[in-house]
């Protein structure tokens, strides 16, 4: 086997690619080009779709665009070029000179020397419209396509830059990221809404079952997450997490994307709320730092259309009761519509694993749920129940023995405080980008009695 320095020494000196005989034009991004700062003819490579056609007399006008930008690039041609297969939609390689532009609207344009269509489209099947801004609930029949207009350009680009912030926020805070199961055979949330997996070729035995017993798609990572706690003292996940909620809201989805992180050693909620804060806070700045014109785009364009909903004053619920979104947005809008931590929850709401503030009457666990504008819950976290004994007793209470020895085991060897948190990654998406339906921030929304592709 080959030690690690050998096999770095291999890499560095291996190559597939033969060495050229003349230097061909460099291939770029659009993004890269329209960051070119002092265009002096060098010749470039170009490869994109079509966004717009303009034709005039001597010249040929294209805006080409990859998905590396908002902004596409403007490329100047003769008119000698066959402008009939040049169409909305096309895609295109363009070969030619970065050259600096006349007009102020860009800083470079591309001076065409060779266009060549790599794929035609027919711009009057197409379903989306040049100049035409169509509503995202008319995008959402074209999961195929959709990707293609501006606004989901945007969207993704948004999500894309929002996921690497998050994993450089963790890593930068020392945590260690686990892969946590998509198959699992517990119910971390205890709500039964769960999809249960199954081979789709039935197994000889219909008694039996393909893991012995029954499992189903993950509702969480946490539990996984509290195992790891025992060896590494920060560790999170960040991937989908399936729901079977008969739901088809603007906030609820089948799959989704949680961001979940377990802390040990952790003996307040002020710390773990610290922690989420900071998560939400420099993955946001991050984002608006990155992404500014996308986020503009969507601010402009998709936020003024929002509906405003107002509140009447009244007790948001009895005591013991849950909070329904409705709360959750009066609280948010009380609070002067900035981010709002509700902690301290009655025990009889929470999950068995929450950690009991022996506060008498009351009865209330140490958890936590932060609150933000237009969507409501955030984030939703706890200290866990360290406890082997209170443990024990909630458990016995619940039926539930029997299935958590294991959960046990971590409290009988080695125990520490701890607590943790989840954020559902697209109810943040919806949060700093001010879009009201969740489907449209997710490549491929599944909700019940839809499973497009």
């Amino acid at each position: 086997m080959f030690g690690a320095r050998c096999l770095l020494r291999a890499l560095r000196s291996c190559s597939s690619a033969p060495c050229p005989r003349h230097r061909p034009a460099a291939r770029v991004s659009v993004r890269g080009a329209l960051g070119v700062q002092n265009a002096n003819g060098e010749r470039v490579t170009v490869q994109g779709w079509i966004r717009s056609v303009r034709s005039q007399k001597e010249v040929l006008f294209l805006h080409v665009n990859d998905g590396s930008s908002l902004e596409s690039l403007q490329v100047v041609a003769d008119s000698s070029f066959d402008s009939r297969e040049l169409a909305f939609g096309s895609s295109v390689e363009v070969q030619g000179q970065l050259v600096k532009s006349p007009s102020k609207k860009q800083n470079v344009e591309l001076k065409a020397e060779k266009i060549e269509v790599v794929g035609n489209c027919d711009a009057k099947a197409f379903p989306f419209k040049y100049k035409e801004r169509h509503p995202l609930e008319y995008l959402r029949q074209y999961p195929h396509l959709r990707c293609r207009t501006n606004i989901l350009g945007s969207i993704l680009r948004v999500r894309s830059e929002a996921t690497a912030a998050i994993h450089s926020f963790f890593k930068d805070s020392g945590f260690v990221h686990i892969h946590t199961p998509v198959i699992t055979s517990n119910d971390c949330e205890g709500a039964g809404e769960l999809f249960q997996v199954e081979p789709s070729s039935k197994i000889k035995v219909p008694e039996e079952n393909f893991f012995n017993i029954p499992v189903f798609l993950t509702v969480s990572g946490q539990l996984h997450l509290e195992v790891m706690s025992g060896a590494f003292t920060q560790v999170f996940t960040f991937g989908p997490t399936f729901r079977a909620e008969n739901s088809q809201s603007r906030r609820h989805l089948a799959e989704f994307y949680m961001v979940e992180a377990e802390i040990s050693f952790l003996e307040s909620l002020q710390d773990l709320m610290q922690v989420m804060e900071s998560l939400f806070k420099t993955t946001a700045m991050t984002v608006l730092s990155n992404c500014p014109k996308d986020v503009e785009l969507c601010h402009k364009f998709i936020a003024p259309g929002q509906k405003i909903r107002t509140y009447a004053k009244k007790q948001l619920s009895n005591w013991g009761a849950d909070l329904h979104t409705e709360h959750e947005k009066y609280l948010v809008k009380h609070c002067g519509d900035i981010p709002v931590f509700v902690i301290n929850y009655p025990r009889a709401l929470k999950p068995f694993y929450m950690r009991d503030n022996e506060d008498g009457p009351q009865h209330t666990v140490a958890a936590v749920d932060l609150l933000v504008p237009g969507v409501g819950e955030l984030f939703g976290g706890s200290l866990r129940e360290e406890r082997c004994h209170f443990l024990e007793q909630r458990l016995a209470r619940l039926g539930l023995t029997e299935a958590y020895q294991w959960y046990l085991d971590l409290r009988r060897f080695g125990s520490v405080p701890h607590g943790g948190f989840g954020m559902g990654f697209e109810r943040y998406l919806q949060c700093i980008l001010g879009i009201d339906n969740i489907k449209d921030v997710i490549p491929f929304p599944r909700f019940t009695h839809s499973c497009l592709l």
